[in-house]
Formats: C-alpha cells, structure tokens, sequence
C-alpha cells in the first residue's frame, strides 16, 4: 500500500476544512502574520482622504444650488434643406387600347422592348372596313356628279317667276286699257272679264314660278347635306381602316407584351403598356408645415434605393393638399437617357429652402419636458436653469443644428437631467468651438 497518496489527500482535506470551514480564523491568522500590508493600507486611506478632502471643501456649494457643465452658443446661418421620402414615376404611363374589333394578325412584341413613337404594335384584320370605304366613296362620288343638275334647275326657276312677272305686268295693262274702254262703252263686260281672269293668272303664275325657285334652292341645299353625309361616311370608313393598326403614342419601353397573334379584340381591349422613362420623375409629398419652404426651380437632390445620387430641380409643386394625408405632391425631373433609373425605386430627397439661424449643439444636450416636448435646459440672467423647446434641423459631424433659441445663450451639456425651471445653478463652461 502506498503511503504518498495518502498523505496528500489527508492534507487536501484539512486545507478544504480549514476554507470552508474555518475561513474566518485563518484569515484572522494571516492578517496577524502581515502587519506590514495593513500598515500600507491605513497609508494609502489617509493620502486618499486627504486627496478628497480638497475636492470636498471646493464643491461646498450654499444649499439648493447644482453644480452643471455648460457651453455658450452663438447662432449662424444654415443652409436648411427640406427631406422626403419619395419614389421615382415614370413621366408617362399609358395603355394602349382597340379602338375598333378586330382580329390580331400581327406578331406580338415582347414586354422590355423599345418602341419608337408611331411604331406599330397590334394590327388588326380588315374585314369589310375597305368594302365599307369603297361604298362610301361611291355614294360620295354619285352625290358630287348630281350636282351640276341640281344647280341648272335654279337658273330655270328663276327664268320662270321672271316670265311669269312679265306676264303680269302685260295682264294688268290689258285690264286697265278694257275698264276705259268699257267706261267709254267701247268693249264689253265679257272682255273685261277676260282680262281680269288673265291677271289672275298671270299672279298664279308667279307663285308658282317662285316655288320652283325655292323648291331649286332647296333642291340643291338637299344636295349639299348629301354630299357632306357621304363624305363623312368616307371619313369614318377611313377611320375605322386607321384603327385597324394600333401604333405607340410615344417612345418608351413595353411593359407588357403586345396582344397575341390571332386574338380577337374588342374596343376598350388591351393592345399592350407602354411607359416613358426618359426623363423620370421623382415624387415625394411635402407636409403643410414645410411646404412653403419649398419652390419651384428650386435645385434638389435624391438618393435612390441602389445608393445612386442623383440631382435635379422641383418642376411641380401641388396647389392642392391630398385629403387624406394632408400633404403636397412635389415632382423633380431627372434626364435618364442611359434608362438606368427605374419606375417605382425609393428615393430619399433632399430640397435645397431658405437659409435660417441656428445653434450647433451635442446631441446628449436634448431632453423632455413634461408635456414631451424636446428641448434644451439653459441658463438665465439670474443663474437658474430655463428649459426652452427647439427644433432639430438636421445632424452635423460636430453634433446637430436647431433652431428656436435666442441667438446667443448658455446651454447646459452635463447636469440637464437633475435641475427644473427656477433651480439655481453654478455652471463651469467648457471651451467650444463652432
């Protein structure tokens, strides 16, 4: 039997009984074998409460007073920009649709694909269009050839009513020569008589010579409507033959394909989306509280999804709030020729608006006040601290630019949270630069 092992573990176990159990008397025992650590220690006690002791005495401070750290800030100006959050538009998106039916007989153009402006997408089966055209011409053509005859019966009728006048003229002078006559006992009461009814006749005559002119003039007025319904027969037979071909309104990119050869489409059917991306638009909308900071022409900028920048000027500014978010649609047109940009990207926008006055701060300085309002604790004439709400402008790498405070006053950085309105303050300002 070996008696190392033994021994090694009767002394493990003492040693474990004397921590364990016994730890307090053999601290007690190690303390009294090292006077001299303890000795150290009551030195460095001493040094260090005589090293607090000034500092004690210094922020000895007459009661209710804070001590806080403070930075005196004096105002310049900004420039301030306006930023949105917007997404880019294409400038113009349109459907194009059949405005007559038709089947397809055209191969379809893919979705992707640039078309040109006039370029034709769906063109669609004639059917009896060009017979319908034929027809019309023919009526048009027949209505145009009856005119030189129609237009002879006015001259005749006009001849007749200036016979038929003469003829009067002759019948009264006839009467009046036979009324002396017989006055003079010279003719008879028969002749007389006879030329009294060729008076009247000759006034029925003119009546009726006058009728024929209107019935000319109205003839050819008759005529007249012919023609123009003829021709706009024509008209709308060509039409309908134009129809027939469906062609882009403007150059752009297909966003759908074109109709299927050998469909059938009726008017109001989709031929195919077209839009144009060259230039974009970029829109936001703009909160009624900036928006008078915003004008048009004024030069802006828009950072994209893709981290693509962008610049551009505000072409459009609403008149007009949308009455749901009670905001104004704000446009800018970016050139895109190479077609990189895309419909309906996230864009963040920046507009470049009137230069203010505000005060460069550390962004540790803001706090609430009860109501939650955010702000700054400053320093009044009489030393006490004055909490004053403000706006923030925007970040800096120096700390944040805001607004609505005088432009020169003493802002508390270190303390803010421990004082209220009227607490009476000791302020040690700190050396910044703006």
């Amino acid at each position: 039997m070996r008696i190392v092992p033994i021994i090694t573990a009767v002394l493990v176990a003492v040693l474990l009984f004397g921590i364990v159990i016994e730890r307090d008397r053999l601290f007690a025992i190690v303390r009294d074998l090292s006077p001299r650590e303890e000795a150290v220690e009551e030195a460095v006690s001493e040094e260090t409460v005589e090293a607090i002791a000034p500092e004690a005495a210094e922020d000895d401070l007459p009661e209710g007073v804070v001590r806080v750290m403070a930075t005196r800030s004096v105002a310049q100006e900004i420039e301030t920009q306006v930023r949105l959050r917007g997404e880019t538009e294409a400038a113009r998106e349109v459907s194009v649709l059949s405005e007559t039916s038709g089947k397809v007989i055209s191969e379809p153009l893919r979705k992707g694909a640039f078309v040109q402006e006039d370029q034709l997408m769906c063109a669609l089966d004639p059917g009896t269009s060009e017979a319908s055209l034929a027809e019309a011409e023919a009526r048009l053509a027949e209505a145009i050839a009856r005119r030189p005859e129609i237009e002879a019966r006015i001259p005749e009728a006009q001849a007749r009513l200036v016979e038929a006048e003469a003829r009067l003229q002759e019948a009264n002078i006839n009467a009046r020569a036979a009324m002396r006559l017989s006055e003079g006992g010279f003719a008879s009461q028969t002749r007389v008589a006879n030329t009294e009814a060729s008076v009247q006749s000759a006034q029925a005559a003119i009546v009726s010579a006058e009728a024929g002119v209107k019935a000319a003039e109205a003839g050819l007025d008759g005529l007249t409507a012919t023609v123009e319904t003829a021709q706009a027969a024509v008209a709308r037979a060509e039409t309908e033959i134009e129809r027939l071909e469906i062609r882009a309104p403007f150059a752009g990119l297909l966003e759908t394909d074109t109709a299927e050869l050998g469909t059938l489409l009726q008017p109001g059917a989709l031929c195919a989306t077209i839009i144009q991306l060259d230039p974009i638009k970029v829109v936001g909308f703009v909160p009624e509280a900036e928006v008078n900071r915003v004008e048009v022409g004024a030069r802006a900028g828009a950072r994209l999804s893709n981290q693509d920048d962008v610049m551009a000027r505000v072409t459009f500014l609403s008149r007009s709030a949308d009455p749901t978010t009670r905001t104004f649609r704000v446009e800018l047109t970016v050139p895109n020729p190479e077609l990189s940009l895309r419909d309906g990207q996230t864009a963040e926008i920046l507009i470049e608006a009137q230069g203010v006055m505000a005060h460069i701060l550390p962004a540790s300085v803001l706090t609430l006040n009860d109501e939650g309002t955010l702000g700054v604790r400053t320093i009044d004439a009489e030393s006490q601290a004055l909490f004053m709400p403000v706006t923030v402008l925007r970040d800096a790498p120096k700390g944040i630019y805001v607004s609505g405070l005088p432009d020169q006053v003493d802002v508390i950085t270190v303390g803010q949270e421990f004082v209220t309105d009227g607490v009476a303050v000791a302020p040690s300002f700190e050396e910044v630069i703006q």
